[in-house]
C-alpha cells in the first residue's frame, strides 16, 4: 500500500469527497455497474448512520455556536485486486447506506492504481453535471429576484398621479 500512487493531495481529496457526497446513489450505482474489472469489495465498516453536531457562526465570522444535529452515514471499504489493496471512506448527509458504500468504493479506487481513470470518468463527469445543475438553480433563483428600490420608485410615482 505504500505505492507512490496512494498519496492523494488534500485539495484533491476534499474535491473528490465533495463530488462523491453530492452525487446521487443512482448515479454512483450506474457508474459502478459499468465499471470494468471491478475489484473484490470488503466492508471494513459497513454503512452506518449517526448524528453529528452542526456548528454555525454569528454573522459568518463571529463566535461558534451549535446550530443543531444532522444525520450522516459513513462507510469504509477495502478493495482487493491481486496483490494490491486500497481503502476508501465516505460520509454522506442523511441516512443513505447504499450511497455511502458506493462513495467509499470510488474513494478506494482513487487510492489505487486506477486513480486517473476514476478522476476522468467519475469525478470530472459528476462535477460537471453538478456544476450545470447548480448554474441552473442559480439562474432560476435570479429570475425571481425583486429589486425593491425600483418597486418603491414605481409606487412613489403612482401616488403622485392619484392626487
Amino acid at each position: 500500500m505504500a505505492d507512490s500512487h496512494t498519496a492523494v493531495p488534500p485539495e484533491q481529496r476534499q474535491r473528490t469527497a465533495r463530488v462523491l457526497a453530492g452525487a446521487s446513489a443512482a448515479e454512483l450505482a450506474e457508474l459502478w455497474r459499468n465499471w470494468p474489472n471491478r475489484p473484490e469489495v470488503e466492508y471494513l465498516r459497513a454503512p452506518e448512520s449517526g448524528l453529528v453536531m452542526v456548528q454555525g457562526r454569528a454573522g459568518g465570522t463571529g463566535d461558534r455556536f451549535n446550530l443543531g444535529e444532522a444525520t450522516v452515514t459513513r462507510a469504509t471499504v477495502a478493495l482487493h485486486t491481486g496483490a494490491e489493496q486500497a481503502v476508501g471512506t465516505a460520509y454522506v448527509l442523511g441516512s443513505h447506506p447504499e450511497h455511502a458504500g458506493l462513495a467509499a468504493i470510488f474513494d478506494a479506487l482513487l487510492n489505487s492504481g486506477q486513480r486517473e481513470q476514476v478522476l476522468t470518468e467519475v469525478i470530472t463527469a459528476l462535477e460537471q453535471r453538478q456544476n450545470a445543475q447548480d448554474a441552473a438553480r442559480r439562474a432560476e433563483a435570479r429570475s425571481t429576484v425583486v429589486d425593491f428600490f425600483t418597486v418603491a420608485r414605481e409606487n412613489d410615482g403612482d401616488e403622485e398621479d392619484e392626487e
